[in-house]
């Protein structure tokens, strides 16, 4: 019960509050865009530049925490994708979508957030490594299988697609913050103290506010219909991909203690805003993919207390 009342419930404190003063109309929907454009465009970004910059390379990047976790991802990938299309019908275009919506895990806002109040900052290490692949792979697979399945028979040459992954994955400015991390961390950090407290300040700021705006994200999306696929999105979310995750961390890889949990615990996430945010780039799945978003951040409440009971 500890771990539901001290590390989760202040964490979807936070988000309930960005979702009432939303609803009661306190703060506009608008004005929540901007909040959500300053911590996803700017202090999301700071901190993760922050922390690749600081971050032990040889030490975070361990190959077991990074197959444990990204099978399971690929697993929610594909029973989401193959169930939307041979269980309930759907357009490749449309599975694609839902399938990414199983694909990519709020590792960054709920993760991060979730992991730091269980175990504390000192065990960030291995969520800031499955963080620092997790848009631009996960993206580039989302782009390519979703461009490749609207335009076969008539598709865009290999450089074309090439080209068209490269510009959606370099634009994000998460993936900025990150690659100019890893530049500072491979050059020795050269940069004087007055800069890392700028940026710290920064930083400092981005949980909370983009917790707070996610709450008011959600005020929009309602749950319509598909109630099938927003189920199989939300199960895969929450069950498949962290099973899968701690089956493989702790029957095959024996990962230690700090890695599994980060594994695990980012895996047990529900999907992100970035799901809707891709079928809204393509107008397909937009319902199903903003009503699992939904769905599976509610039911993540209980789900990762379950998660961390299970860890060590």
């Amino acid at each position: 019960m500890s771990a539901l009342l001290d590390v989760i419930l202040p964490v979807f404190l936070v988000i309930g509050f960005g979702y009432a003063v939303v609803r009661a109309n306190l703060l506009s929907e608008p004005a929540v865009d901007g909040l959500m454009r300053f911590a996803q465009n700017f202090a999301v970004p700071c901190l993760l530049f922050r922390s690749i910059a600081h971050l032990d390379l040889s030490a975070a990047y361990d190959p077991g925490l990074m197959t444990s976790f990204y099978t399971g991802a690929f697993a929610g990938f594909f029973a989401c994708f193959f169930g939307a299309m041979l269980v309930f019908r759907r357009a490749m275009p449309d599975a694609v979508s839902i399938g990414f919506a199983g694909l990519f895990s709020n590792s960054l806002l709920l993760g991060l957030a979730i992991t730091e109040r269980a175990y504390g900052t000192a065990a960030l290490q291995g969520n800031y490594a499955i963080i620092s692949l997790h848009a631009p792979m996960l993206y580039g697979f989302g782009i390519a299988l979703m461009e490749w399945a609207r335009t076969r028979g008539h598709g865009l040459s290999g450089p074309a697609l090439l080209r068209q992954i490269a510009r959606a994955i370099l634009s994000q400015s998460l993936v900025i913050g990150i690659l100019l991390g890893f530049a500072v961390n491979l050059a020795g950090n050269p940069l004087p103290g007055f800069f890392w407290s700028g940026i710290d300040m920064l930083a400092g700021a981005a949980i909370p506010v983009a917790l707070f705006g996610l709450g008011g994200t959600l005020v929009r999306y309602r749950i319509e219909g598909d109630i099938g696929p927003v189920l199989l999105v939300t199960f895969a979310s929450l069950i498949l991909h962290p099973a899968v995750t701690w089956a493989l961390a702790t029957q095959v890889f024996h990962l230690d203690t700090p890695a599994l949990r980060s594994a695990v615990v980012t895996a047990a996430m529900a999907p992100g805003v970035n799901a809707y945010m891709f079928a809204h780039m393509y107008g397909v799945g937009k319902r199903v993919n903003a009503s699992s978003v939904l769905v599976a951040t509610a039911a993540s409440i209980l789900t990762a207390w379950g998660w961390l009971h299970l860890l060590p």
